[in-house]
């Protein structure tokens, strides 16, 4: 499989803003992410940190869905990180695919052209200090949790093709005690805390505008 495709172009990483968007499982972030995306269109590209689950295509389906899918080590961040610097580097990448379907990547990738803002996005991106250092501005998406629960629920149930008992118990043995102990901690690392997300309307605009000052000095 192909990771990334590197330009030899050289351009000062300084010219491209990396936001990290953080917080719990259903908080708001996607939403977030999205409306800043609608706005500048392909200016912004948004890289999850759901694209890279580890593949895990050695251990059984029955096996990878009884995996914990919100423990940082689930994760291939490496993987992201080195990606996040080639596209800062004015490179191009090819992120995986991931199937919440069947727990395992797909043989496609997805090319990712560099572009003057990235949008990084996942539940522990802030748990990892090499990820955080690559990070201009760092937010936190704060949601009660029952909010999230029930967006978590939708979600997994009408999107993801889960029935409702797998998706409590997930939540119930991995879920919260992961957001607990890895999630909520990590919010000490944003720079922005921003309560409901997307539908803060005060908080997006002047998120939108600091990125609006940064594009016109750009």
């Amino acid at each position: 499989m192909q990771t990334y495709i590197l330009n030899d172009l050289e351009e000062n990483m300084q010219n491209v803003m990396v936001i990290g968007i953080a917080g719990g499982s259903g908080s708001g972030k996607t939403t977030l992410s999205q409306k800043i995306k609608d706005v500048f269109g392909e200016e912004v590209v948004i890289l999850c940190h759901d694209y890279y689950y580890k593949s895990n295509e050695d251990i059984p389906l029955e096996e990878r869905k009884k995996l914990n899918y919100d423990h940082p080590n689930s994760f291939d961040t490496d993987l992201l990180i080195d990606q996040l610097k080639c596209l800062k580097e004015k490179g191009s990448v090819c992120h995986p695919v991931y199937s919440f379907v069947e727990h395992t990547r797909l043989n496609e990738t997805v090319e990712v052209r560099p572009t003057k803002v990235i949008i990084v996005e996942g539940i522990l991106i802030f748990e990892n200090k090499e990820l955080c250092d690559l990070m201009d501005i760092k937010v936190f998406v704060d949601t009660d949790g029952d909010v999230r629960i029930i967006r978590r629920l939708l979600r997994d149930v009408q999107e993801r093709g889960r029935d409702l008992d797998s998706v409590v118990n997930q939540y119930l043995s991995t879920v919260k005690p992961m957001h607990e102990e890895f999630v909520d901690p990590s919010k000490k690392r944003a720079d922005i805390i921003i309560p409901e997300g997307g539908e803060n309307t005060v908080a997006l605009s002047m998120l939108l505008e600091k990125i609006k000052s940064f594009m016109n000095k750009n």
